[in-house]
């Protein structure tokens, strides 16, 4: 398998997607390689200089960047040389068989679009975020690939995230829920209310109804389904809260019990490592006739090995074949 990364993608670019893909040689097949794709001047110095990196490595040159505040199609349109277009054209040319970025999420998404095109039956794509919960993982699907939905989008969001859940998180028959204001059926508005009765209609899912938001965390779903929008302003506030919640309550136990201070930092070690978004590596954008993962911007070298390795589970795990399966006409 070969996997593209944008090396000019995150914060800590390219010194942390470097570190990452030569980590990842740990978790690579024989026949794998990396192909870091970005400015080849910028990327080479965190190489080692002895060139054993090329046993799995590549380095293709790509000029430009795109900013994380740039306007997605303008962005690719104005810069077909940036590392995220390159990603793509390279992706539907058939150099690689997977896209990995921590770049901007609007031009890794309308690029996926543009030259990957949708899966066959699929209306619109949509991100699917692991949320770790303090009863298992969730998958939360959209978290801002759509803002603009109908009841059918995110009846498909369940079923292609149901899709991963069980490939990718091992979750038998996973648990769908629909995000509301409220548990009733007849709560939400309009998109919600149309989303719910198909969902309740589709004998594929395994539908448990509306949650509200504090359910997330209490082990009632394995998926959750909601539009981009929303989904994104769950993710933002899921982490501004385990950071915050966190960082509080150690503070306050080392403040209590100062004896105690070298276990507060091993538990403190142990709590971090389970929430931190960096163990899940990034989030597949599901819907698009290719595998595009998108990582947090803040990702490290830890977090990009980790969305090498959903590249790989992911086309292992076949799941478009699956999701063009499932929502095939019978």
């Amino acid at each position: 398998m070969r996997i593209g990364l944008d090396a000019m993608g995150g914060d800590q670019a390219p010194q942390e997607e470097v570190l990452g893909a030569l980590d990842a040689r740990a978790i690579l097949d024989p026949d794998d390689r990396i192909v870091l794709v970005g400015r080849e001047a910028d990327i080479v110095p965190h190489l080692p200089e002895d060139g054993s990196w090329r046993q799995w490595v590549e380095v293709r040159h790509a000029e430009d960047t795109i900013a994380m505040d740039a306007k997605p199609v303008e962005a690719l349109r104005s810069k077909p040389g940036s590392s995220i277009a390159v990603l793509a054209q390279m992706h539907r040319d058939g150099e690689i068989d997977a896209c990995i970025s921590a770049g901007n999420t609007g031009a890794c998404a309308a690029a996926a679009q543009m030259r990957l095109r949708r899966l066959r039956g699929v209306h619109r794509p949509g991100i699917a975020v692991i949320a770790p919960t303090f009863h298992g993982p969730v998958s939360v699907c959209d978290v801002g690939a759509n803002v603009n939905c109908r009841p059918q989008h995110l009846h498909q969001y369940g079923v292609m995230a149901s899709i991963y859940a069980n490939a990718v998180c091992h979750i038998e028959d996973p648990r769908v829920a629909l995000l509301s204001i409220g548990a009733e059926d007849a709560k939400g508005n309009e998109l919600v209310k149309g989303t719910h009765q198909l969902m309740k209609d589709d004998p594929r899912l395994r539908f448990v109804g509306n949650i509200e938001g504090r359910d997330l965390f209490r082990g009632v779903c394995d998926v959750l389904v909601c539009e981009g929008f929303v989904g994104n302003v769950v993710l933002k506030l899921m982490e501004g809260m385990a950071e915050g919640i966190v960082t509080s309550m150690l503070g306050a136990l080392a403040s209590e019990l100062p004896s105690h201070a070298e276990a507060i930092r091993t538990a403190s070690t142990t709590i971090a490592r389970k929430y931190d978004f960096n163990e899940y590596g990034g989030a597949p954008l599901l819907g698009v006739a290719g595998i595009w993962i998108i990582c947090h911007g803040a990702s490290n070298h830890y977090g990009i090995m980790n969305a090498i390795r959903v590249a790989k589970d992911f086309a292992a795990h076949q799941v478009n074949q699956q999701i063009v399966e499932a929502l095939s006409p019978d």
